[in-house]
């Protein structure tokens, strides 16, 4: 059934459509790869600031993994897809953004857990849960190939600014932290996929996710993971799914046959970075 909108007598639609159309021309940046425009209300400074912040109590409140061996792994496959991630944006001619990246690969002890994010400037964290759906390191690399795509795509600014102007009016970052600073906090984990914290995850875009899979499979590609073993690790993913709730990395990322056709889709041009061993 169609609703009709209403408007106050004397509201005039034409000036909102004005200020919105300018609102978005100042506000929008450009996703890597796929070129879309994105609106970006919120500074990289005031993101990076509240990042640092919400990262160092994600990691006060958990504990972090003592196995070496997962340890050196995790950061391993992290310092290589950020380097991937460095040289791509350099050479698309958007190396000036790498200042605000300093990357940063911890694994939490969660075994219950089957979740990873990037935040903004490159804070990432791995959760013990998902090691054994990824199994080696380029199962990792698709994983965080994905989420850094996530970061260098800017999703979680375009998805905290929509989070702003859905639940706050568009308030500025700066005034919503000092008048509601728990819902902005709470929305910016939630922006970031670092539900843990906070208990609520909110599913990605189809739009977005598709473009951190294509993203993703050139990173880990250019790193030197072999991006066709994407597909096994969504397929792993997807036979959990069925057989109980599905985890936490699953609830925001979604993972269905459309996807995994998407990707093989996208194998070629990923392939043609793949140089068969590790950068």
């Amino acid at each position: 059934m169609s609703r009709k909108i209403g408007f106050p007598h004397g509201f005039r639609i034409v000036p909102w459509i004005v200020i919105s159309t300018v609102l978005w021309m100042v506000s929008c940046a450009e996703v890597p790869i796929t070129h879309r425009h994105s609106l970006h209300l919120v500074p990289d400074s005031e993101l990076l600031s509240l990042s640092y912040q919400q990262y160092d109590q994600v990691l006060h409140e958990s504990r972090l993994s003592n196995d070496a061996q997962k340890v050196a792994m995790v950061r391993r496959v992290g310092t290589r897809i950020a380097r991937s991630a460095e040289t791509f944006l350099r050479e698309a001619g958007q190396g000036g953004t790498l200042q605000n990246y300093h990357w940063e690969f911890n694994l939490i002890e969660d075994e219950k857990t089957v979740n990873a994010w990037v935040m903004p400037g490159g804070r990432a964290a791995v959760y013990s849960g998902i090691l054994r759906y990824t199994q080696n390191d380029t199962g990792l690399a698709v994983v965080l190939g994905h989420e850094v795509g996530h970061a260098i795509a800017g999703h979680g600014n375009e998805r905290m600014s929509q989070g702003l102007l859905a639940e706050l009016g568009g308030t500025a970052l700066a005034i919503a932290l000092s008048t509601q600073p728990q819902v902005t906090q709470s929305l910016f984990m939630t922006a970031y996929g670092a539900g843990t914290s906070v208990g609520v995850l909110l599913p990605y875009s189809r739009l977005q996710e598709s473009e951190a899979d294509h993203i993703g499979l050139i990173l880990m590609a250019r790193a030197g993971y072999d991006p066709r073993q994407a597909i096994p690790f969504w397929q792993r993913m997807a036979q959990q799914e069925g057989r109980q709730q599905p985890p936490e990395f699953m609830s925001t990322h979604p993972a269905t046959q459309t996807r995994m056709a998407d990707i093989a889709r996208e194998l070629p041009e990923a392939l043609k970075y793949y140089t068969g061993s590790p950068s």
